[in-house]
């Protein structure tokens, strides 16, 4: 069983924020299958493939008790963390960059900080999509604006060429290769 969880803010005022890069990368793969769970308190899309259950969550706790969220399908669905994949926007890379990390430090992330808290480890794969961070505004601020034209046409970019990324995570069976193959092409 594997937890894809794509982290955002919910409602109409946080769309096509940049700290909601998690949640419309999840929509540009999953478009419109999302249903409310109100026990979870997550917007989820639950399927099959090749035998093994896949869960795909939008936490609606708010990016910075996302792991409030994530703990409850851990738990309930008994999910080793290491099966557990994460969606984050990053400031310090450029917009549209894309890295994928194991077992890193939350990086300041308020939601990963979260996560890791509410699972007391870090051993979970993290899809890190850039946003860039402009020096000249704060960062509250920052994360919570809406992308220009240019850098929403970056980030789509960036979707596009992740669109078998899904796929390949809950088919590779070795986490290395999955990586190497993403950090080296992207």
């Amino acid at each position: 069983m594997k937890l894809i969880v794509g982290l955002g803010n919910p409602g109409k005022e946080y769309l096509n924020t940049r700290h909601n890069v998690g949640f419309m990368y999840l929509d540009y793969i999953f478009d419109n299958k999302f249903v409310f769970n109100k026990r979870f308190n997550a917007m989820e899309y639950i399927f099959s493939k090749n035998g093994e259950k896949i869960i795909v969550i939008k936490p609606y706790t708010f990016m910075n008790f996302s792991g409030d969220a994530v703990i409850k399908y851990v738990n309930y669905y008994k999910i080793d963390i290491s099966s557990v994949l994460v969606i984050q926007d990053d400031l310090d890379m450029p917009v549209g960059k894309i890295k994928l990390l194991y077992n890193h430090g939350d990086g300041g992330h308020n939601g990963i900080k979260s996560i890791v808290n509410s699972l007391n480890g870090k051993a979970f794969l993290r899809l890190k999509i850039g946003i860039s961070k402009s020096s000249d505004i704060d960062t509250k601020d920052f994360v919570l604006g809406i992308f220009n034209n240019d850098e929403l046409e970056k980030v789509k970019n960036s979707f596009k060429k992740l669109s078998s990324f899904i796929d390949d995570f809950i088919d590779f069976k070795n986490r290395d290769l999955l990586i190497s193959k993403y950090n080296s092409k992207l």
